[in-house]
């Protein structure tokens, strides 16, 4: 019986140790990074881009092809279509950031555009708004980003700047509606 306890003491202290040597287990999206899986899918973008310092005004239309990255934290999209200065190709990054308790944007297109910060945002209802202030020629530019859910399938979007006033203008409005 004395043998018995013994040997049932020696595996539960093995099983103990061998727990407690386990790494951790790998972090997990929260329901902040689920809510991304909206953005999901292959999306149609048709807008219209006013004259700005990011370029001519004129029509454009973008595919736009969106899925989860390796864990789940992130989404990643890959964009090409047409605008004021011709074809384009793009790269975006969306996630959450616990620390900052905001969602993320990160992008760069084939347009030479490079973001040097990245954008913030917020969801409040249907709608999301990022904001950003970074450098453009030696100047400090502030703009914001702003998408309503209208549907399941679609959004509306508006991108605007802040003028040397303080008033925001314009940059772009248009639509995204996702495929079947």
């Amino acid at each position: 019986m004395r043998k018995t306890f013994v040997l049932m003491i020696g595996i539960m202290a093995a099983a103990a140790a061998t727990a407690a040597a386990q790494p951790p287990a790998a972090p997990k999206p929260g329901a902040e990074h689920k809510r991304l899986d909206y953005f999901v899918g292959k999306w149609t973008t048709t807008g219209d881009m006013k004259p700005s310092p990011f370029g001519p005004g004129g029509k454009v239309t973008m595919n736009d092809s969106c899925e989860w990255f390796q864990g789940g934290f992130a989404v990643v999209c890959n964009s090409q279509g047409t605008g004021p200065m011709g074809p384009t190709k793009g790269l975006g990054i969306m996630s959450y950031s616990p620390d900052l308790k905001a969602y993320t944007y990160y992008g760069v297109d084939n347009t030479g555009m490079i973001m040097t910060t990245v954008p913030r945002g917020h969801v409040q209802g249907d709608t999301w708004t990022f904001d950003d202030e970074s450098m453009m020629g030696g100047q400090k530019i502030k703009s914001r980003y702003v998408l309503k859910i209208t549907s399941p399938m679609s959004y509306s979007f508006r991108w605007e700047m802040a003028g040397p006033d303080g008033k925001w203008m314009p940059v772009m409005e248009g639509t995204s509606t996702k495929g079947k």
